[in-house]
């Protein structure tokens, strides 16, 4: 639903990560909560400075709602909340990202106060690692030491072999050298788990950045090579040296990003399964026998090749570069994975290129939110148990699924009187909305954390075998029945997800909280904000990517050919709109790499609204407001959880990166192809009403 965290915008290539998903465990019956919400008179909510719904605070009455509806609805809140100098954008999701951010703090340090916590136990796991990455006293007198062996096996290389040798032994510890090996259900055939080779991240946050030839796109990498030599010399390297070395590492960058995947391919142009001939045929240079017997998985016989192109051009590297070439590619690899675990040198210089040189950001975010970023990606589920235990409520989680269900009888409807849908497509359409599987809030199933190892001693080896536990995990499903019960976030992500090769619709915990969701808000302000990230989701499943696959979770086609081809229409309308806008700087949106998403949007937003317009007819016409109909009260929640403010280096890097349009065009650009919004404000023929709006649901 929202920009993806940095940490996924750095790997934005991973499309196919949201095919992916995690694992889950509570008796049937048995919730992880405690108490029920706080019985609190209005006058004391009032008196705390607590508002529900609307805040007129946030309102910028010198704009025309009907000229700049963004500006109108959030202008307020833009004057009155400055960027923090730790953070790349501030809005909605960021805020309620620190607050769920500062709860998890308190968890995590009564977790590491807790004398009594059985050893083995996810309590000493969870305060264990938080007391490492909090140390950093332990950790600058450590320096480089706990990464010596992994550095000495990189120096010990020989020949190819050893190289290969290599690279799977980084992966297993969860770095990715040219590419990542993991499992996802079979696109074509979902019930079952099948490897997934995918090319890697690159050090850059996308090959455009490597490409492109703008000043801003130099700029950068200038500043990257220079940040490259002194990761490098922070190694012990002479400046003379890492100075080679990142020359290195730059061309060999930039030969991985020219076959890296361009935005705008559907999922089928993912699908590659191939045996191990096939592979041999694709990379004669790399000995996939002995990869897969280095990864404990000597059976494999055929994997799904992400990007064919990609790993083509990695075997030509593989011939091209000579031995210490690959040293050097490695060495940074790994440095580049794991300096943020190290000591203070390296975490200033890696975090201080990434958040300032890219992202734009005056500081870096404290400690304690960096290693709680590390501990959510470690032991995630285990510290969710005890997030929505503390912070979540049965009464909140039932007010949600009754306007899910609403969204979701709204499309149900709209699926059966679609004028431009036959009656085929539509039986399929409505086959799979009925088979949509709802998650809200926490997993019925917990993972086992068991066989994983974490104490007080280094900080980054309790990150690496925490990747290491995670990715055998992965590897070990291969071959195996998908589990649909599986989450792949955990309860305090403030998001929301729609995966297609499972037809499942996924809530956290986290994010239904205010701005998105209030049980004590009027229904307006509720189904303006979550009812359309609801929304939102259950049309991804009938976007450009999730309409390629049926009920079942199959890439398989469903529709005629008249029925695709009047889609695809509406769907290039969206591209031509959204690919006329320009971010600050002159930067234009990529309509191709936001269809799928401003697509959600719109339909979203349509449905939450067709699904509040009949909770009016069951029951007397709620009140005006504030000085506002329902239905403008609707506008205004939907555009409040999208105010942002942005910092230009980020905003590009979303950009160029980033399926979802800029918060101020997920806003104008989806009112602007709806005539309700236009109804309710009263508007005439002008930016925000346009003669011709885009309609698909």
């Amino acid at each position: 639903m929202n920009p993806p965290s940095r940490a996924c915008v750095a790997a934005v290539a991973l499309a196919l990560a949201l095919m992916l998903s995690a694992v889950p465990t509570y008796p049937a019956g048995h919730g992880p909560h405690e108490g029920q919400p706080p019985k609190e008179s209005a006058a004391a909510r009032h008196a705390a400075g607590e508002k529900q719904g609307v805040n007129l605070e946030d309102l910028d009455r010198s704009v025309s709602p009907c000229k700049d509806f963004y500006r109108f609805a959030d202008g307020g809140w833009l004057a009155n909340h400055p960027l923090p100098p730790d953070e790349p954008i501030w809005g909605s999701f960021e805020q309620l990202r620190k607050k769920t951010g500062l709860e998890l703090r308190e968890i995590l340090e009564q977790a590491k106060a807790d004398k009594k916590a059985a050893k083995g136990s996810e309590v000493q796991k969870l305060g264990d690692f938080y007391a490492s990455g909090m140390d950093m006293k332990a950790r600058d007198a450590e320096g480089l030491r706990p990464l010596a062996p992994e550095l000495a096996r990189i120096d010990a290389m020989k020949d190819m072999k050893d190289l290969q040798a290599e690279i799977a032994h980084l992966q297993r510890i969860g770095v990715d050298p040219l590419f990542w090996f993991t499992s996802e259900p079979d696109l074509k055939h979902s019930e079952k788990v099948i490897g997934l080779l995918m090319m890697g991240s690159l050090g850059l946050p996308s090959r455009d950045y490597y490409l492109r030839h703008d000043r801003a796109s130099k700029t950068i990498r200038k500043a990257y090579r220079s940040h490259v030599q002194k990761m490098f010399e922070l190694l012990g390297d002479s400046a003379v040296t890492a100075e080679t070395e990142s020359t290195t590492v730059l061309a060999m960058e930039k030969i991985l990003a020219k076959a890296s995947s361009s935005h705008g391919s559907g999922p089928g142009a993912f699908y590659h399964v191939m045996n191990r001939r096939q592979l041999a045929d694709l990379t004669p240079h790399f000995d996939w026998k002995a990869y897969f017997e280095h990864l404990k998985h000597p059976e494999l016989e055929k994997v799904n090749v992400a990007q064919p192109v990609f790993f083509k051009a990695m075997d030509k590297e593989l011939a091209r570069v000579p031995l210490a070439g690959w040293r050097t590619y490695l060495r940074w690899r790994l440095l580049l994975s794991v300096s943020r675990y190290l000591s203070t040198p390296f975490v200033k210089e890696s975090l201080g290129f990434r958040y300032k040189e890219i992202e734009g950001m005056a500081t870096l975010p404290p400690l304690w939110r960096q290693v709680i970023h590390a501990e959510n990606d470690a032991l995630g589920f285990p510290l969710g148990k005890l997030y929505v235990k503390k912070y979540f409520h049965p009464a909140a989680k039932a007010k949600a699924e009754a306007i899910l269900h609403n969204v979701r009888a709204a499309l149900r409807e709209d699926l059966q009187t679609l004028s431009w849908m036959s009656p085929a497509t539509r039986k399929a359409a409505l086959a799979k909305l009925g088979m949509m599987v709802e998650k809200i809030g926490y997993p019925e199933t917990w993972p086992d954390y068991a066989g994983l190892k974490i104490d007080r001693g280094p900080y980054v080896l309790n990150v690496l075998r925490a990747r290491a536990f995670e990715l055998q995990r992965e590897l070990n499903r291969i071959g195996k029945p998908a589990d649909r019960s599986r989450w792949s976030d955990t309860p305090q992500t403030v998001n929301a997800r729609y995966i297609p090769s499972m037809n499942a619709i996924f809530f956290p915990a986290a994010i239904l909280q205010p701005p998105f969701f209030d049980p004590r808000a009027d229904a307006a302000s509720n189904y303006g904000a979550v009812g359309a990230v609801m929304g939102h989701e259950i049309t991804h499943a009938f976007d450009p990517n999730g309409s390629r696959f049926d009920g079942r979770g199959d890439l398989k086609n469903w529709w005629t050919k008249r029925d695709r081809k009047a889609f695809e229409k509406q769907v290039r309308r969206i591209i031509h709109q959204f690919s006329r806008y320009r971010i600050e700087g002159g930067l234009r949106v990529n309509g191709e790499l936001v269809a799928a998403e401003s697509v959600a949007d719109l339909g979203g937003l349509t449905l939450a609204y067709k699904a509040f317009e009949k909770t009016m007819q069951k029951r007397p016409r709620p009140k005006v407001i504030d000085g506002f109909t329902p239905e403008q009260r609707f506008f205004l929640a939907f555009a409040r959880i999208f105010a942002a403010k942005t910092r230009p280096g980020y905003a590009r890097m979303l950009v160029l990166t980033d399926p979802h349009a800029p918060p101020r065009f997920r806003v104008d650009g989806t009112l602007a192809d709806m005539p309700a919004f236009a109804k309710a404000w009263g508007c005439g023929h002008g930016p925000m009403d346009r003669r011709r709006p885009c309609k698909i649901w």
